[in-house]
């Protein structure tokens, strides 16, 4: 095999075995994996169009996988809506370090793997509160639900 033959072979395996992290999307957001749809993310359609407009091919390479894989969409899709499968825990008396373990480990059944001291506390009023609440940290994007 002559030596352009190979180079072409190694070009054409190289992208295609990168061909899948091409997504500016799922390298950004890959929490993001796994939404079938909702709003786009502008700024993953600008990075993907860049890639688009400079080279043409790795351009349709980003915007398929971030299409294929969800990563373009903004949270809140429809994968998930702010209410499903919300579960209410009443503690009595101040909410502690023990107690909320407890709780998180009947609710998931296993350990929780992050700080208590990071979670976010948000009072509400009433359970429509709860949901616009959690409907714009979702949108922010900010915090991972």
């Amino acid at each position: 095999m002559d030596q352009s033959r190979r180079r072409l072979l190694a070009l054409a395996g190289t992208t295609a075995l990168a061909a899948p992290l091409g997504g500016c999307g799922t390298l950004l957001y890959p929490e993001r994996r796994g939404q079938t749809g909702g709003r786009l993310d502008t700024a993953v359609v600008i990075l993907d169009g860049l890639g688009l407009l400079l080279f043409l091919v790795p351009g349709l390479i980003a915007f398929a996988v971030d299409f294929g894989s969800g990563a373009i969409y903004l949270p809140g899709g429809s994968r998930a809506d702010a209410g499903d499968d919300l579960t209410t825990y009443r503690f009595a008396g101040d909410l502690t370090e023990e107690k909320f373990d407890r709780a998180y480990e009947r609710q998931y059944g296993e350990k929780r793997d992050w700080r208590f001291e990071d979670a976010q506390r948000i009072e509400v009023s009433d359970v429509e509160e709860m949901h616009r609440k959690l409907a714009a940290i979702r949108s922010s994007g900010t915090v991972r639900l």
